[in-house]
């Protein structure tokens, strides 16, 4: 037999490339079990949760690894038991899977489309020394507007009307990348009533002392989600700011959801 040959019909070249085939098959199902840690089980799309079907894929889930988080909480992943259950305010528009959506009642508050949001933690961020990343600089004292920088606070606030919807009363800051993160506003035609705007969605005028939403029209304003602590935003309570001035990217008014031809 020739060098290396194990039998007339197989040799040591043949075992090794077996071997490696087999490998290389484990691995490839090993990577794709433990790429369905987020995200899996799949769901299909029926708009009622108790009727969307689960879907594993090809293999199966693989075991739940436990995190533990620095404020001492644990998630798991893969955690089935957090997926979203909330119904959707909202109607297919042809009787088709996959066809798209409408919102039923109030668009603003369907919560589908550009106003969706994660259900994540009701908590606030918090920074490495354990505080709230994100505070109003009348908790974050140790913050300042850069004098070459105009000072948001006072100005007015105008929706897409062009209207007046209240007065910028304070900055809050990401404590833990220095970077602003929304701007205070007391609304107005209500009683104390506060607001958050988030910074990426306002235009900021310095010489003519205003700020601009274009997402909002001025008697839109009250109906952003209230904060249950003044001082501090939870991870929760951002998602349904987002997700409501997002609404009003589309559904602010009949127009926008209205096709341009």
């Amino acid at each position: 037999m020739e060098i290396g040959a194990i039998t007339g019909y197989v040799d040591v070249a043949q075992v090794v490339l077996y071997v490696f085939w087999a490998f290389f098959f484990v691995l490839i199902y090993y990577l794709h079990t433990e790429n369905k840690r987020e995200g899996y089980p799949l769901e299909s799309d029926h708009l009622d949760p108790a009727r969307r079907k689960k879907i594993n894929g090809l293999t199966h889930l693989p075991a739940p690894k436990i995190f533990r988080m620095m404020d001492g909480s644990i998630i798991k992943a893969p955690d089935p038991a957090r997926a979203d259950r909330r119904p959707l305010a909202a109607q297919a528009t042809a009787n088709t899977g996959g066809s798209t959506i409408a919102p039923t009642g109030e668009p603003m508050l369907a919560e589908i489309g550009p106003g969706s949001y994660a259900e994540r933690a009701n908590t606030p961020d918090m920074t490495f020394e354990g505080a709230p990343k994100l505070v109003p600089m009348r908790v974050a004292t140790d913050f300042h507007v850069e004098e070459r920088d105009p000072d948001p606070r006072g100005m007015t606030v105008l929706g897409a009307d062009g209207q007046a919807a209240g007065t910028i009363t304070d900055i809050w800051v990401d404590r833990g990348e220095f970077v602003i993160r929304f701007l205070e506003m007391a609304v107005a035609g209500t009683e104390g009533r506060r607001a958050l705007l988030p910074i990426a969605m306002v235009v900021v005028d310095g010489k003519k002392r205003t700020v601009s939403v274009a997402a909002l029209l001025s008697n839109q304003f009250a109906g952003i989600p209230a904060l249950a602590n003044p001082d501090q935003v939870t991870r929760l309570e951002e998602e349904k700011i987002y997700g409501y001035l997002g609404a009003g990217t589309l559904y602010a008014t009949r127009r926008r959801a209205e096709p341009l031809v």
